[in-house]
């Protein structure tokens, strides 16, 4: 009996030990960079993540869920990471990370609608504004002094809430602003906001040696001009050129 008991776990072990080291990423509905698409996720984070997890030779899984549910995972669960998130410093020790997926400026949208929108930010403040619950805008508006901020699941719901009217403002990056008009999305810019990184973010307990795997990566990709490729296939302009700015946080 201890024999076939030792057997069977010694036949087990091989199909066990992969699963240790299979990386759980996690994202959100948020096209062009992460979205599903005829059953699929795709975008071009999700292009860039499976980019390079190929190249460092990772085994990795993939889940689409709202941004919220997303962040608290990666924080709270070992070998999961969240993306495409927002590197700020209230973030910078809360997570082990791979930089830049997307480096962009921040723009409030207003609906297009003839009206000029606040002209400074003192007016701003006292419009409502409102984002996705968990996502970096929301800590970026509330850095301008907005105190009032509607929450919603995923910013197709935010998006319908600006043009029906139940919010004013919506904080977004620039390459989001120039989907949504690709789109034919009545919006057009408020006011500039700062300009923001954005990668990937994984648990603390992750091992070191895949963040790093996976940073040397991405730095490939970004120098061989790949990642401008993936930007130009959907339609983007490219980021500006990253990979030698310290991206390793």
């Amino acid at each position: 009996m201890k024999t076939l008991l030792l057997t069977l776990c010694l036949s087990l072990a091989p199909l066990s030990a992969p699963l240790a080291d299979t990386l759980h990423f996690v994202t959100e509905e948020y096209a062009p960079f992460n979205y599903t698409k005829d059953g699929k996720i795709t975008g071009i984070a999700v292009d860039q993540v499976a980019a390079i997890t190929k190249a460092a030779g990772i085994d990795y899984e993939l889940e689409i869920m709202p941004w919220a549910r997303a962040f608290a995972m990666a924080e709270s669960q070992p070998m999961h990471c969240v993306f495409t998130t927002g590197y700020n410093r209230a973030r910078a020790d809360r997570f082990l990370w791979v930089n830049p997926l997307l480096k962009d400026e921040m723009v409030l949208l207003k609906r297009k609608d003839g009206s000029k929108g606040p002209e400074t930010l003192s007016a701003a403040l006292g419009m409502k504004a409102g984002s996705q619950r968990g996502d970096f805008a929301v800590e970026a508006l509330e850095d301008l002094g907005f105190k009032d901020i509607d929450l919603a699941a995923d910013i197709d719901l935010s998006v319908r809430k600006l043009l029906s009217g139940r919010i004013d403002l919506m904080p977004t990056s620039i390459k989001t602003y120039e989907n949504l008009v690709q789109q034919g999305q009545p919006v057009e810019k408020a006011m500039l906001m700062a300009g923001q990184t954005y990668g990937i973010a994984c648990h603390k307990d992750t091992p070191p040696d895949l963040v790093k795997r996976l940073q040397t990566e991405l730095d490939k990709l970004i120098l061989s001009g790949e990642q401008d490729r993936i930007f130009t296939a959907y339609g983007l302009p490219p980021n500006p050129r990253t990979a030698q700015n310290g991206a390793k946080k």
